[in-house]
């Protein structure tokens, strides 16, 4: 993810909208967590369906006109399952329930996300967790802060010492990709210390991004549980690549972020 050059008046614009923007992400995320505690029991793939799209709208409803009223000329991409790259301009990426199907089981890792893209390059970020109550927030080159406070990525230089973690990217994976995925897990379980697999992709990436594990890493993918976690670990000093090592794009067909002290080591464990 390369860096986005913007005039200083941009830059002073794009801060102007952050605080606004989280204050979004947490009223949304207010009206899921009323909606949140008792396991939604589904009897098939259409209830389930129901289900996911009621917490989606519900969000949709706050977030839609806030962030439309912040950047009336950004467009709207809601899909939480699309990849690729965007038409140039700006647009809100947005994921109004990350991790929708913990908060129907009643399991805490879930959030809200809204994210302005800019010519495909992420330039802010904010994301709630109402379970927590902890509201994390990046700025192209202005850091990285949970609830204000700067974020730092570990500094871990060994990976046998380090937490990593991964995650599905979307329901009924091609079988390539799940078994690719099972495969890269036995790799870090002989070099990691531990290894966690779970949705939703960026809970892991905040956890990178505040120096509680060490590295994420992720096959396929989309646009919106990546670009939120990669805004937040590069402006919290991370690296990020493909799987390979190389830079990474909406078009990659894989995604790692981690400590610099154990990029390279998570690299050669994933191309082994």
């Amino acid at each position: 993810m390369s860096a986005t050059l913007r005039t200083p008046d941009a830059a002073a614009s794009d801060s102007a909208l952050l605080g606004p923007t989280a204050e979004a992400v947490r009223a949304a995320g207010s009206a899921l967590r009323e909606r949140f505690g008792e396991v939604v029991h589904h009897r098939s793939r259409a209830e389930l369906t129901r289900a996911l799209a009621a917490n989606d709208a519900t969000a949709l409803d706050i977030l839609r006109p806030r962030l439309t009223d912040l950047c009336p000329d950004a467009g709207w991409v809601e899909d939480e399952l699309d990849g690729g790259a965007l038409p140039p301009g700006a647009w809100w990426v947005v994921d109004p329930a990350e991790g929708n199907i913990n908060h129907l089981h009643a399991l805490p890792d879930w959030a809200v996300t809204a994210t302005l893209v800019r010519d495909n390059q992420p330039v802010l970020t904010a994301v709630h967790l109402p379970s927590t109550g902890e509201t994390y927030t990046a700025l192209t080159g202005a850091g990285a802060f949970l609830d204000g406070r700067p974020l730092h990525v570990s500094p871990t230089a060994d990976l046998g010492l380090g937490i990593v973690a991964t995650s599905q990217a979307r329901p009924d994976e091609d079988e390539q990709i799940v078994r690719r995925i099972g495969s890269s897990i036995t790799a870090m379980m002989l070099d990691a210390l531990v290894v966690r697999a779970a949705v939703p992709a960026t809970v892991h990436l905040l956890a990178v991004a505040a120096g509680r594990i060490d590295a994420f890493w992720q096959f396929a993918g989309a646009r919106a549980d990546l670009l939120p976690g990669a805004l937040l670990v590069t402006e919290a000093g991370g690296r990020l690549s493909d799987a390979e090592g190389r830079p990474w794009t909406p078009h990659s067909a894989s995604f790692l972020a981690a400590a610099p002290g154990v990029h390279a080591q998570a690299v050669a464990t994933l191309t082994r």
